[in-house]
């Protein structure tokens, strides 16, 4: 039986009565509840069932693992089924192809991956094992080498951890083993080099496959000699040593290791550093004299000559900025006085923003294209001082579309001679978001930004998404932005959004978290009270997923035009909770009905029923808004998955209009 898209809602319990049924899709429709697992339980000749790309959600119920012994294909991904995988599907011997990506399933990954009697794909496209895209933690299963015709196993973008079994690449038959966005560490398996039968060591379209985890030691040279080897990407671990010249290495369109600092050598195509020899130990002790003797000399000698300088300086009422190399980048000087003066003294007329740490002015700057925006750090203020090193340090390197562009930053001395910090920024002439979700129609300014657009809203938070997905996967290193809200959220004269406001950032922590909740960086968030993650609230460590839940409670506050502090969230109830309640059957009831009304004067009840599509974009956005939002760390999206997905539904709600 095949169903693909004819289907909406619930599957009819009378299949359960069609026990000579072998085969079942119901892809890409609307079913929601999983009743229909238990009635399918009575069809002994079940073979096949696929529904994918639906709206079910929940926990598989345990009598999945009572399904007909002759199941041989089972997807179930593209959902939103959560907890812990049954262990009854051991019982399912002749199981030949397994897809649950891209739902929320948690805990290890059951061992019953190492107990499968057969784990393939009669599918001559999709030869493969898909536990992608979900929030399985722990170590990766022993016992793997019994997968005897395992051809594709898809594990990636989960947080797993611990060492890569060197069983995955014993498998005869494997061709495809995809690995990456995990914390898995230790060294690569040398039995890697030995799998003479891999092709692709990539996710889809060529994507990386062992990148952003913690692989460190060598590459061994073995890998080189993989004649069948097509794409191999390494980048953004923790690897280290010479890199081999022969095979895929040869290839610079075919492999990837950017992200690891100690890898040296190398074709020079690769434009790695020379591996240094080892020095002769006499050479080791004139670099022990110059460590023990002369660079501490030097140090004092800088430090005095520092100290008389500052005093010099603080003399003077009229400084140009520093060099502020410590950026990454070269900026041109700007003084104080060229500040003042295109502030008009910073004046309140041009004061358009102000927040704990500082004030935010409209500046006109000729040699940055006229109009800008100049934040003045309130050094006064405790706590002043480190936001403006923060957010220096975030942005010294970082560079996207979706991030306030910075233009020059001014270290110096103000017409007191006291200390003035300030950072120079490009103007966003449409103002932050919280400004255009809440400007009222009586306010003559913004009359013509009050009507958003579904489209515009989704725009708005992929954008958003992107910026976070950059700043927690860059090869500059992961930042936390901790403190993402509309406010902090800056959008341009095309409406593209932007994010700002770095001044509570942390940097170079895990960017995934692991199984005991381990992270490299200890919480003190300051962070905006109705956006914080419940987890910093608890005093528990900062990660990626702090950002990831604010990002879930701005998209519903996008498209709920509500603040997450409004008086009705109160006794337990809060913003995400609100959503779930409603979700899936009343969301046109909690939206805002902004988005909901024709502009042409059609009623609200025949717009429901004109505009379906509408409807299934917004189930598909709030949707992703829960799974950002789900209270433990554990169970939500990384932001590359939260980012993937809602470009996806994005050009879906183009395309279809």
């Amino acid at each position: 039986m095949s169903a693909v898209g004819k289907v909406s809602r619930v599957v009819p319990s009378s299949i359960g009565k069609l026990k000579e049924l072998s085969w079942v899709n119901l892809e890409i429709n609307q079913l929601q509840g999983l009743e229909f697992m238990n009635n399918l339980k009575n069809g002994t000749n079940l073979q096949k069932l696929s529904v994918a790309s639906n709206q079910l959600e929940g926990e598989i119920p345990n009598s999945f693992g009572n399904f007909s012994v002759k199941l041989q294909v089972l997807y179930l991904g593209s959902n939103r089924l959560s907890g812990r995988f049954p262990p009854g599907i051991a019982n399912l011997h002749y199981l030949s192809g397994l897809a649950l990506e891209s739902n929320c399933f948690t805990g290890p990954i059951p061992d019953w991956l190492g107990n499968l009697k057969t784990l393939q794909s009669q599918i001559s496209l999709l030869e493969e094992a898909l536990l992608d895209s979900n929030h399985f933690y722990a170590h990766i299963p022993r016992g793997l080498e019994s997968l005897k015709v395992l051809q594709v196993l898809n594990i990636s973008n989960n947080n797993l951890h611990g060492n890569i079994p060197r069983e995955i690449f014993s498998i005869p038959t494997t061709r495809v083993v995809e690995l990456s966005s995990n914390r898995l560490d230790g060294p690569l398996p040398i039995e890697m080099g030995n799998a003479k039968q891999l092709q692709s060591l990539h996710k889809k379209l060529g994507s990386a496959q062992l990148s952003h985890n913690l692989l460190s030691g060598s590459i061994p040279k073995s890998i080189g000699g993989l004649q069948d080897l097509q794409q191999l990407d390494l980048s953004f671990n923790n690897l280290e040593g010479e890199v081999p010249e022969i095979g895929i290495f040869s290839n610079i369109t075919a492999v990837r290791i950017a992200g690891n600092t100690g890898l040296c050598g190398g074709a020079a195509m690769l434009q790695l550093p020379p591996c240094s020899s080892r020095r002769p130990s006499s050479t080791k002790h004139m670099v022990s004299v110059v460590l023990k003797v002369v660079i501490p000399f030097a140090c004092i000698v800088s430090l005095a000559m520092g100290i008389s300088a500052l005093l010099f300086w603080r003399k003077r009422n009229e400084r140009k900025s520093m060099s502020l190399t410590s950026f990454g980048r070269k900026f041109s000087k700007v003084s104080f006085n060229d500040l003042a003066s295109a502030t008009d003294g910073f004046s309140t007329y041009n004061l358009i923003g102000r927040g704990r740490y500082s004030s935010v002015y409209k500046g006109r700057l000729l040699q940055y294209g006229n109009v800008v925006a100049v934040k003045v750090f309130s050094l006064q203020t405790r706590g002043s001082q480190k936001s403006f090193i923060t957010e220096c340090h975030a942005l010294r390197n970082v560079r996207h579309r979706n991030l306030v562009p910075i233009l020059t930053a001014c270290s110096s001395i103000d017409s007191k001679g006291d200390v003035f910090k300030a950072l120079v920024y490009e103007f966003m002439s449409q103002g932050d978001l919280h400004m255009i979700l809440y400007s009222t129609q009586n306010d003559e300014n913004n009359s013509a930004l009050i009507q958003i657009a579904l489209a515009q809203r989704l725009s708005i938070v992929v954008d958003v998404a992107a910026a976070l997905e950059y700043l927690h996967h860059n090869n500059q290193g992961t930042i936390v932005h901790c403190d993402l809200k509309p406010g902090n959220i800056l959008l341009d004269d095309n409406m593209i959004a932007h994010v700002g406001d770095f001044g509570l950032a942390r940097f170079k922590v895990d960017c995934t978290v692991s199984s005991s909740g381990d992270s490299t960086i200890s919480s003190a968030i300051n962070g905006t009270i109705g956006y914080v993650a419940p987890e910093y609230a608890a005093g528990g460590e900062v990660s990626t997923y702090g950002d990831v839940y604010s990002c879930g409670i701005v998209l519903f506050e996008i498209f709920l035009r509500k603040r997450p502090t409004d008086d009705m969230f109160k006794d337990g109830l809060n913003i995400a909770t609100f959503v779930e309640m409603n979700f899936p059957d009343r969301i046109s009831q909690v939206v805002d009905p902004e988005l909901l009304e024709n502009q042409n004067g059609i009623s609200h009840e025949t717009l429901v029923d004109m505009k379906e599509k509408d409807l299934e974009c917004l189930h598909s956005v709030l949707n992703i808004g829960l799974c950002c939002t789900k209270p433990s760390p554990y169970e939500r999206m990384d932001m590359r998955e939260v980012a993937a997905r809602l470009r996806k539904i994005k050009a879906a709600h183009l395309s279809s209009n």
